[in-house]
């Protein structure tokens, strides 16, 4: 970019269209393209050959790795990371022949704060992923998935649960756990974990 007054970074071969917003610290690597509407949190980083569809929304601190497209009717909340080449979509049944061009046909999907979606996996529309998630390299999520739940395989299955900080959690017979990393309890009632505060 030529402005000296932004306070990002974006790469001299990245492209940017018109009616982006960016936020203060974002760096924006090779290759990669920004399309009209979008609007980038502070302090992320998009990797090389990454693309962010119209008016896709990604919030703060997120970290998206190389070859990833974040097509419209996706949105990230913050801290979000998106493994190398994870796959989003946005249709659930596409046809060349039939094509399904705009966002009134654009399923949703949402990614919640501090998700991590490991490499090459993939996200069929139409799913809410909870909060500090964890999805396991080449897993295929074709469901909604709870706050904190460990997700692998094809389809993709909860095998366990994580903390914040991305720990397996280990429960006691009361059903709490403790993390040392992020300094949080969590508690697992009824097939699904909280965070207790104390």
């Amino acid at each position: 970019m030529s402005d000296k007054n932004v306070n990002y970074y974006v790469n001299e071969y990245a492209v940017i269209d018109d009616d982006v917003k960016i936020g203060e610290g974002t760096k924006i690597w090779h290759f990669s393209h920004v399309q009209k509407g979008a609007k980038i949190g502070k302090k992320c980083v998009l990797g090389q050959n990454v693309n962010i569809g119209n008016n896709v929304t990604l919030g703060n601190y997120c970290k998206i790795q190389n070859n990833v497209s974040v097509y419209e009717g996706v949105t990230l909340e913050d801290y979000v990371f998106c493994g190398p080449s994870m796959v989003f979509t946005n249709i659930l049944d596409p046809r060349c022949k039939y094509p399904q061009v705009g966002k009134e046909f654009y399923i949703k999907t949402l990614v919640k704060e501090g998700a991590s979606l490991g490499a090459n996996s993939t996200i069929v529309c139409g799913h809410t992923l909870g909060k500090h998630c964890l999805i396991g390299a080449g897993a295929v999520v074709t469901k909604d998935i709870p706050d904190y739940a460990l997700v692998v395989g094809n389809p993709g299955r909860i095998v366990g649960w994580v903390s914040e900080a991305g720990k397996k959690l280990q429960f006691d017979e009361n059903g709490y756990a403790y993390c040392e990393k992020s300094g949080k309890k969590y508690k697992l009632e009824n097939g699904r974990v909280v965070a207790v505060i104390e």
